[in-house]
């Protein structure tokens, strides 16, 4: 199934208009480089600092457990070297396809944005998150599962940082009242 869908995609959806936008698309998700610059810029404003900070956590838990962890163990071929007929748009892949880093940096950082920042800005990043998703199935690097692996991924990474960070900072004020008191 998850040949047939990339098929599909390459057969009916790409075009000379889509296929320079989503190869630009697709850069952005490239090492969660635009994410990661998102969250510095988050960090440089106090109102919106612990934002960066929850952004960061999540896309470093990303990194350690897609990128080191699991792309590793299961060590899944890309897809242009197993699907015949599917070419890939732009350049080979050194690391294994599953999950797909992309999708997941993209939803962990998205999803920390959305739970976070006013709508006007949450909404987008996912928005965003989802194109760089779609991206890497439009240029073939990644097989569907991939792709809905690593943002499920991204959601519940993202979901825990928030978490996280809320369970930190309500201990901090625990803390801080004892003393007080």
């Amino acid at each position: 199934m998850d040949a047939e869908i990339l098929l599909w995609i390459q057969n009916h959806h790409r075009n000379d208009v889509l296929t320079p936008l989503m190869k630009g698309i697709t850069v952005l998700g490239n090492a969660g480089w635009f994410w990661i610059l998102l969250c510095v810029l988050f960090l440089l404003k106090k109102e919106y600092r612990r934002t960066g900070i929850t952004g960061g956590i999540a896309l470093f838990g990303s990194l350690i457990l897609n990128n080191l962890i699991l792309k590793n163990a299961v060590g899944r071929t890309r897809p242009y070297e197993m699907i015949r007929g599917l070419e890939l748009l732009g350049r080979k892949a050194w690391d294994p396809s599953f999950p797909s880093g992309h999708s997941a940096a993209s939803f962990a950082a998205a999803t920390v944005f959305f739970l976070m920042l006013p709508s006007r800005f949450g909404i987008p990043s996912l928005i965003l998150a989802a194109l760089i998703s779609f991206s890497r199935l439009y240029i073939g690097i990644h097989y569907p599962t991939d792709v809905l692996f690593g943002v499920l991924d991204g959601f519940f990474l993202g979901i825990f940082s928030v978490w996280f960070m809320d369970r930190i900072q309500r201990r901090r004020k625990e803390s801080e009242n004892g003393i007080e008191k």
